[in-house]
């Protein structure tokens, strides 16, 4: 891990690896639910993705032992299944923050597809608790969610520039109010979804409870916590980039 304060925090060539891993897997799962090839090829593909598997998992980390990629303190998580650029599940989408709150800009795929055409009800709820809970830790608000509400006032078109939205409506003491949205790029003041959402940090004592076998790449404990986060803009896997 490199320690000169201009370079990233982290091993680079393995986070180049991961991208580059984690980019070729988003192409193989879109490629899969597109394809019309006939069923000979489809086998062929099945034996070279169950060897790849095989490769892949002749080592294997627990859940709960962070990559040595990740930073839970910096809430980076390079496979977090919207914003981490080594998830297969991730769009990824990468936020970016704006005067009052953060904002994304992302493509839904045919993988998400729920109506034929438009993006599942659910990833909706997915992707948005994860844009309204960067803004809060944008504005050092950590907490887990308590409680998240979605009006549906249209469709999510599939394949279509969309932009999701955030920002912190009120806070006290440990609870956190959140709003938030995603509509087409070409008309952002058009909600297709609205949300809000509650977080909440948990007492001291139950946050240690919660995350008491976590441990990160080298093995040590570590937690999240409520504090500012200091994002580098070079990491474009933290939940918020700068400007």
């Amino acid at each position: 891990m490199s320690t000169h304060p201009e370079e990233p925090p982290y091993d680079a060539e393995l986070m180049a690896a991961v991208t580059d891993l984690g980019e070729a897997l988003r192409g193989l799962v879109d490629a899969s639910v597109r394809t019309d090839v006939p069923a000979a090829d489809l086998r062929a593909a099945a034996a070279g993705a169950r060897e790849l598997t095989e490769r892949l998992a002749a080592s294997r980390r627990p859940a709960g032992h962070l990559s040595p990629l990740d930073d839970v303190l910096a809430f980076r998580q390079v496979f977090n299944m919207v914003s981490g650029v080594g998830s297969a599940l991730a769009p990824p989408v990468v936020l970016r923050v704006v005067d009052g709150g953060v904002i994304a800009e992302t493509v839904f795929g045919l993988a998400y597809e729920g109506p034929p055409g438009y993006l599942h009800g659910g990833m909706s709820g997915l992707v948005m608790d994860q844009v309204l809970g960067g803004a809060a830790i944008h504005a050092g608000l950590w907490g887990m969610t308590a409680r998240l509400e979605l009006d549906y006032r249209g469709p999510v078109p599939l394949d279509t520039p969309v932009v999701l939205a955030a920002r912190v409506g009120e806070s006290a003491g440990r609870k956190t109010i959140v709003t938030g949205s995603i509509a087409l790029a070409a008309t952002p003041d058009r909600p297709l979804v609205e949300a809000r959402g509650v977080f909440v940090t948990p007492r001291t004592e139950t946050v240690d409870s919660y995350f008491a076998g976590v441990t990160d790449g080298s093995g040590r404990h570590t937690q999240p916590g409520r504090k500012p986060v200091q994002i580098r803009p070079t990491d474009a896997t933290a939940p918020v980039v700068a400007p």
